[in-house]
């Protein structure tokens, strides 16, 4: 009797040092999958800030290539509805891996005076830019998934009124050459747009209705 109970002992001695054995084999197999992968990040960490430098140097040098063309497009506009000398450049930096772009005006051959953009030529520049820059970002979007159909609020309010017709003619060759259509709202007389627009309305209020539109042109 104490010769099977030494010998049922012994059995399970046995069988439980084939599962430890087991066990240690797979947590030694889990613990190397594990330094493998450690070893892996800490590769990834000391390459990240260098891919990130890279990645920043592309974009930058990527908009760069874009954004020197905005600046001579509204550079031209500029000139061509203002009749002035001005030139507009931009300032460039990446923070929080996001590329920062900061308008300017600047006079030609005076690169220390530097207008504000908001300001400049009292608020005309501004307004000029940001038609310009509309027509530009509705040019780049996909023709599948967007119409190319733009609307300007009074996007002429702080400029003279002499200055109208050279900017209504302007954005009219552009949208055409982008093949854009656009609704232009103002409160400027409507003959300074007779000789750049399609089509003219006018509203007109009434007493019945409120208010009805009238074609002019």
């Amino acid at each position: 009797m104490a010769l099977h109970a030494d010998s049922e002992a012994l059995r399970a001695v046995e069988n439980r040092f084939h599962r430890l054995s087991a066990l240690a084999e797979g947590l030694h197999g889990e613990h190397a999958r594990v330094r493998e992968r450690l070893a892996g990040v800490r590769d990834f960490l000391v390459l990240a800030p260098k891919a990130r430098d890279t990645l920043e140097e592309l974009s930058t040098a990527l908009f760069g290539a874009i954004l020197d063309e905005v600046e001579a497009n509204l550079t031209h506009a500029v000139r061509e509805v203002l009749g002035q000398d001005r030139v507009i450049t931009t300032e460039r930096e990446v923070k929080n891996n996001r590329l920062q772009i900061h308008f300017q005006i600047r006079n030609q051959g005076r690169e220390e005076e530097v207008e504000d953009i908001m300001a400049g030529q009292g608020g005309s520049v501004c307004n000029i830019l940001s038609v310009g820059l509309r027509l530009i970002a509705l040019s780049q979007l996909p023709v599948e998934r967007h119409r190319p159909f733009l609307v300007l609020d009074e996007q002429d309010c702080w400029l003279r009124p002499a200055l109208i017709p050279k900017f209504m003619q302007l954005i009219n060759e552009i949208a055409r050459r982008l093949g854009l259509q656009l609704l232009v709202i103002s409160h400027h007389p409507l003959d300074l747009f007779a000789g750049s627009a399609d089509r003219v309305y006018e509203l007109v209020p009434d007493r019945e209705k409120g208010a009805v539109v009238r074609a002019v042109k």
